[in-house]
């Protein structure tokens, strides 16, 4: 039997008994304990989770960077590891943490990972896949989740991160339609934040958002070497950027009347 690391795994999930057994699989044999925070799912998503040996706990959606707050505070290990349900720790990178812990806790305050994306449809990386880098696992005494309702990013208050080497698998959508459902959730959460912000952006904008936003994908990110796919990737990418605009123009209209 492989020994435990001292490490807490959570998950914030909805409706995701499709894919999160994936999720819970790479890390629930090396982990100390897999949490998953479910903010109401109506299919088997709790079923599944504690099926396979996850505590799952229920919290109505405050936002996301407040829902990993609450996911933080649900673990007892100092030392954290945040998954969303549509990631997968592979068997290199599980390798590489428990490295990590080979002589104790580590002293620094995270390490930061390498997020990439694989389209639907896709079974392997592609050799330019797309990377997020972020700060996942993490001592929770030097640093946590913002309360941010849109954003989920980790602050750290005190101490040094390192990057590690092996990937998390993203698998962001389903399909083309779960992108576009995920794609208006998101922007009407975008376009509020802006709008209690005070921001402001000009009509030109509007024209603009698009074809920037498409370019900086299919070229500088390198989608254009990933066929038809990449190309609906991109123009997703646009449009849900001019979208979250849009969004807060309409709102903003609105206010003004």
């Amino acid at each position: 039997m492989i020994d435990k690391l001292p490490i807490s795994a959570f998950i914030i999930a909805h409706n995701e008994a499709d894919r999160i057994g994936r999720t819970i699989n790479a890390v629930r044999d090396w982990v100390d304990e897999v949490i998953v925070i479910d903010s109401g799912s109506t299919d088997a998503t709790v079923r599944v989770c504690e099926g396979l040996g996850a505590r799952a706990i229920y919290n109505s959606w405050p936002g996301y960077g407040l829902q990993k707050r609450f996911g933080e505070d649900q673990c007892k290990n100092r030392w954290l590891l945040n998954i969303d349900a549509d990631e997968e720790i592979i068997p290199a990178l599980a390798e590489e943490i428990r490295g990590l812990f080979s002589g104790g806790m580590p002293e620094l305050a995270g390490f930061i990972l390498r997020i990439r994306d694989l389209l639907p449809g896709e079974k392997k990386l592609a050799l330019f896949a797309h990377t997020n880098y972020a700060l996942r696992l993490y001592n929770r005494e030097k640093a946590r989740f913002s309360d941010s309702p849109v954003h989920d990013t980790v602050q750290v208050m005190q101490g040094e991160t390192r990057m590690l080497k092996a990937p998390v698998l993203h698998r962001s959508f389903r399909s083309l339609a779960h992108a576009i459902d995920k794609m208006n959730f998101y922007t009407s959460m975008q376009a509020g934040h802006l709008l209690k912000k005070g921001m402001a952006f000009p009509t030109l904008r509007l024209m603009t958002e698009f074809p920037l936003a498409f370019l900086k994908d299919y070229i500088l990110r390198g989608y254009i070497l990933r066929g038809r796919r990449g190309f609906i990737n991109s123009v997703v990418y646009g449009f849900t950027r001019f979208i979250r605009i849009a969004k807060y123009l309409e709102c903003d209209d609105s206010m003004h009347r």
